[in-house]
């Protein structure tokens, strides 16, 4: 799948202490030999002054995961990506307290509480579809991805 100019996207990092998590971008440009360009749209430059701009692979983009329909709340071991320093956290809900819910982070170890507001449903992105493990999810679609 090959993105375009001002597509928005979502970038995994591979670096160490943040492996699994993704960011919200906007691609700047395909390069020629497949790898892309991005802006961030929360991770800023060291000096804080300006969005972070930097080149990624191909296989470390993917498009924004559609809106997930649905009535059902989260249930014990779902799997979610929890919004935490300026991304996503793929982790499993492990309990709910009040109205927040605690989430479990294989990567760290670490379990936090959150408000529904900072959790969405886990999707993964295989062969230019999105699978959730969750078969009772409806996707909606967002506009279609240039191909």
């Amino acid at each position: 799948m090959a993105f375009t100019r001002g597509e928005e996207v979502e970038v995994c990092s591979k670096e160490d202490g943040f492996l699994g998590s993704y960011y919200a971008a906007t691609i700047v440009s395909r390069l020629d030999n497949g790898m892309y360009i991005v802006k961030y749209k929360d991770l800023l430059e060291n000096d804080e002054s300006r969005p972070l701009v930097e080149t990624v692979f191909k296989h470390e983009v993917r498009p924004v995961p559609p809106e997930i329909v649905s009535a059902a709340a989260f249930a014990y071991l779902d799997k979610v990506d929890a919004f935490a320093n300026d991304g996503w956290w793929v982790g499993k809900i492990t309990a709910k307290q009040g109205s927040d819910y605690y989430v479990y982070f294989e990567t760290t170890g670490d379990e936090i509480a959150y408000p529904v507001s900072h959790l969405r449903f886990h999707l993964d992105w295989r062969f230019g579809k999105w699978i959730s493990s969750k078969k009772s999810l409806l996707l909606r679609s967002s506009a279609s991805p240039s191909s």
